[in-house]
């Protein structure tokens, strides 16, 4: 056992389909972080499936845990408090989580500490630049979510927008289904764009005028079927590529494309809102995070208003541990503890 009066934390993530433990120290070092993708599980049915999330969860945790306790040379009686997503999320795979972290603090007799799975994504710039100066910007855009938050302090957030329909990420995964890229979509037609010819194809930039922060991209991933299906290269029956039609040059035309649109909108109105609320920095977090094209655009057309823009490692963007066990921290120094009633909460407001 180390002899420290440091604090350590162990931080546990269940909320989709990654099972991932950290452990962190004095809530500013990351003494480990371990992530067992479900990615093999999922990839066959194009997209997560709920009940087998949840069993992957349960074979999982035990070693992810075990695993991250290990890496950071430390064991669970040097752990001072338990942080655990507990929503929003799939419940059957939250369940596994909080369950897991509730059987340890009672049984060792620690403070558990709930955390709300976003704000763990808006945190997790810390991890590696520190706290930027409040108020901030945070564009929060995954499978699940595509926010843009307020972040005025620690604990203190208000939400600016929100998708109104499909987030950023589902509409990557179904465009990626469309071509046949396979799942996850997100990595799949970010790969493809790179070989794709600007201004191939026209679709639309949903901005949605009336709701001047909130995103739509139902639409735009309609506009990529009615194409598809307009140039004879989709089968509603199979709903896959038809064979033979649709060259590797097509689908990476329309990936290019589909993703130029994406992000037009994600930037745009990104940027606007710090400009609006006179913010100096944006922090982008989520598994669509990891886009390069969004990545480079966020960059440029930031630097031209002076905006600095803070991207977390690949590794911080997607669901891990690290960022709840950063959001944890703050909330059990000042006092915040769950007790044996935490329940997993499949949606809850941050």
């Amino acid at each position: 056992m180390k002899e420290s009066k440091l604090m350590f934390l162990l931080a546990i993530e269940s909320s989709c389909d990654e099972t991932a433990a950290a452990v962190i120290e004095d809530g500013t070092r990351i003494l480990s972080s371990i992530v067992a993708s479900q990615t093999d599980v999922h990839s066959k049915y194009g997209g997560v499936v709920p009940e087998l999330a949840s069993r992957a969860h349960l074979e999982s945790i035990v070693p992810v845990v075990d695993e991250a306790l290990e890496q950071a040379n430390i064991e669970l009686a040097d752990i001072e408090a338990v942080a655990v997503t507990y929503g929003p999320g799939l419940v059957g795979s939250l369940l596994v989580g909080v369950s897991f972290a509730k059987a340890i603090t009672f049984v060792n007799k620690k403070p558990l500490v709930a955390v709300n799975h976003l704000e763990g994504h808006l945190l997790s710039s810390i991890i590696e630049y520190g706290i930027p100066e409040f108020p901030y910007i945070t564009l929060v855009v995954s499978g699940g979510h595509s926010n843009i938050y307020l972040v005025k302090n620690i604990g203190d957030y208000q939400l600016l927008g929100f998708t109104v329909d499909d987030a950023a990420g589902e509409a990557f995964d179904k465009v990626a289904k469309m071509l046949g890229l396979g799942y996850p979509g997100g990595p799949l037609i970010d790969k493809a764009a790179t070989n794709g010819r600007e201004g191939a194809v026209q679709f639309p930039r949903p901005y949605l005028r009336e709701k001047k922060y909130c995103f739509s991209f139902s639409g735009l991933k309609t506009a990529v079927l009615t194409y598809l299906k307009k140039e004879g290269l989709y089968d509603s029956k199979t709903k896959l590529p038809v064979d033979g039609k649709i060259t590797e040059q097509i689908k990476s035309d329309i990936a290019r494309n589909f993703q130029d649109a994406v992000v037009d909108v994600l930037v745009d109105k990104t940027i606007s809102a710090a400009i609006e609320y006179g913010c100096g920095t944006i922090t982008i977090a989520g598994g669509v995070a990891c886009n390069s094209r969004l990545r480079e655009e966020m960059k440029r057309l930031s630097s031209e208003k002076n905006i600095k823009v803070l991207y977390p490692s690949l590794s911080y963007c997607i669901d891990n541990a690290a960022m709840i066990g950063i959001a944890g921290y703050y909330r059990y120094i000042k006092g915040e503890r769950a007790d044996m009633t935490l329940n997993a909460v499949a949606r809850v407001k941050l």
